[in-house]
């Protein structure tokens, strides 16, 4: 019985001195961690910008081409399949000036909380973030391509093309894949990342490391010694 209440006294100063312990720590080195959001933020941001323009420029000349092609390809075979080509490209192109990345429009709000000397507000605003990221990955994000993709590629086979049906489809669901793991992820990659920190158990001290744990479901922490 002694030692089942020692065994519980343990636990409890555990769970107490580990939030306090990761809160010294966040404080003790206010510097640091605002060049690491900084790094996040401002890094996601231009990621995100980048990576917007490009697959919009990607998809608008895709549709210039097949544009061209639907009335000028000599085989009645690739006119059919470029106007195909045009719709799909056309919802693309609306899919990515209406879907905009997130980094940008978090960039602006860390300004303003690092102005505040909010750092906790920060740090929420990172798991905001990494969860938005991590959705964006998820299989949601893949659920229109497929429609799309699955309609283009059953329309070409229905013209007698099964072949040529199951290659666009494919092809289709290849560069949305491309698209999807080309996006942002710094936030994620940020906060999964471990960082140094001090358990404090009465007047013992254990040096250890931390980490935040982010998926669409769970949302949790990591501490390792």
């Amino acid at each position: 019985m002694h030692a089942f209440r020692l065994l519980a006294t343990l636990v409890t100063t555990l769970m107490i001195a580990l939030p306090v312990s990761l809160q010294a720590q966040a404080q003790a080195q206010p510097d640091g961690q605002w060049s690491e959001y900084d790094e996040v933020f401002e890094n996601g941001a231009s990621h995100a910008n980048v990576w917007q323009w490009g697959w919009t420029g990607i998809y608008g000349t895709s549709l210039a081409v097949n544009a061209y092609q639907s009335s000028e390809a000599s085989d009645p075979d690739d006119r059919f399949d470029a106007r195909v080509g045009v719709v799909k490209s056309a919802l693309a192109v609306a899919g990515m000036l209406t879907d905009r990345q997130p980094h940008p429009a978090a960039l602006a709000e860390y300004e303003r909380l690092k102005a505040n000397g909010d750092l906790s507000g920060v740090q929420a605003l990172v798991l905001e973030l990494a969860q938005a990221e991590r959705e964006r990955r998820g299989w949601g994000a893949r659920v229109s391509s497929l429609v799309v993709n699955g309609v283009a590629g059953a329309v070409i086979a229905a013209d007698g093309r099964e072949s040529d049906g199951a290659i666009n489809f494919a092809t289709g669901m290849l560069v949305n894949e491309l698209q999807i793991w080309s996006q942002p992820n710094q936030a994620s990659s940020a906060i999964n990342r471990f960082q140094p920190a001090n358990l404090s158990l009465g007047p013992i001290t254990i040096p250890g490391e931390y980490a935040f744990n982010v998926a669409p479901q769970q949302l949790g922490a990591t501490w390792r010694y």
